[in-house]
């Protein structure tokens, strides 16, 4: 099993970048990050901020000449791609599709024929899986002679407190790639990324007047399971009874407000959400990691955090796939 960081500086750029899940993962690894690339420019700002020594570029990818952008930032060992995702998402639920932003994922492949890589990761819902368009990127990329090993993911099992399932393409000019296999000892729960437990946070009573019926039964569902002196996560936006043990990793972080955290207390059960700077550890952020700048509102930093890549999941994908 392989287990060290890149020894030779591996020149990377992250296309559709975000806030850089894969960029920092990459960089722990060893990795040198060239440039990112997206069109939020929100997500240029974070990822300026925490990579200053990369290239940001704002905008969309198809108005980019790969060419050009060669020229300026020279040549790249590894291509770390995460295209648009919503519309593969099942979380978008029966709304209409939009295939074009689906294509925009033959753009990994219009800039890997230009720079010619060594090893390409992309990384999607799995849900991609089932795109019309699935099979022929990867007749694309089979074409441009890498060598595509299709792999399912949870980052629970790289030391990450959150059930994240995601799809990895692993591209290879030199062949097929491994990644390390579950390491139970690296198991966190949601518990691990809750910051203060006191009013750092500004709790609310549970039972305040104006609190919506459906919230009170989430609450009810847990309490009925845990009993009155147990916190727990109540959990929007999804299926089941609507909350979760904080012994258990929490469930997959999205870009909306999901999660909110309920405490006993002598005065009845009081609530939070959860902060920004706890989803950036369910992520598997580091502390070092800034979402603290100016102008970006509480709201684009879940956001940023939920449209992102888990890190300990890149960091283990590159070890193996560049050494």
């Amino acid at each position: 099993m392989k287990n060290k960081d890149v020894h030779k500086k591996i020149k990377t750029i992250d296309l559709f970048c975000g806030a850089g899940g894969s960029s920092f993962g990459a960089r722990i690894a060893g990795a040198d990050i060239v440039a990112g690339f997206d069109l939020w420019s929100t997500a240029i700002r974070a990822y300026q901020t925490n990579f200053p020594e990369a290239k940001a570029f704002e905008g969309d990818l198809r108005n980019l000449d790969p060419e050009t952008v060669k020229k300026e930032i020279g040549n790249i060992d590894l291509i770390l791609a995460s295209p648009e995702c919503t519309n593969h998402s099942l979380a978008k639920g029966a709304r209409e599709r939009n295939e074009e932003s689906k294509e925009t994922a033959f753009q990994v492949t219009r800039y890997a024929k230009v720079f010619k890589p060594k090893s390409i990761v992309i990384e999607n819902v799995v849900e991609m899986q089932s795109w019309s368009g699935h099979a022929k990127l990867l007749e694309e990329l089979w074409g441009l002679n890498y060598y595509v090993k299709e792999i399912e993911l949870n980052a629970s099992d790289f030391g990450v407190a959150q059930s994240r399932k995601r799809l990895f393409l692993l591209c290879s000019l030199s062949g097929e790639a491994t990644v390390d296999s579950k390491d139970e000892s690296k198991e966190l729960n949601a518990a691990s990324t809750i910051i203060d437990w006191s009013n750092t946070y500004k709790f609310t009573p549970l039972y305040k007047k104006g609190r919506a019926e459906n919230t009170l039964i989430r609450a009810e569902n847990a309490i009925n399971s845990l009993g009155k002196k147990e916190p727990f996560i109540m959990v929007y936006y999804g299926t089941g009874d609507g909350w979760q043990s904080i012994e258990d990793p929490l469930r997959t972080i999205t870009t909306l407000d999901r999660f909110a955290l309920v405490k006993p207390s002598s005065r009845g059960h009081k609530m939070r959400m959860l902060q920004p700077e706890e989803l950036k550890l369910a992520m598997g952020f580091e502390q070092n990691y800034n979402l603290n700048i100016d102008n970006i509102t509480r709201r684009e930093k879940v956001k940023l955090m939920g449209n992102g890549v888990c890190p300990p999941v890149m960091t283990s994908i590159i070890r193996n796939l560049c050494i």
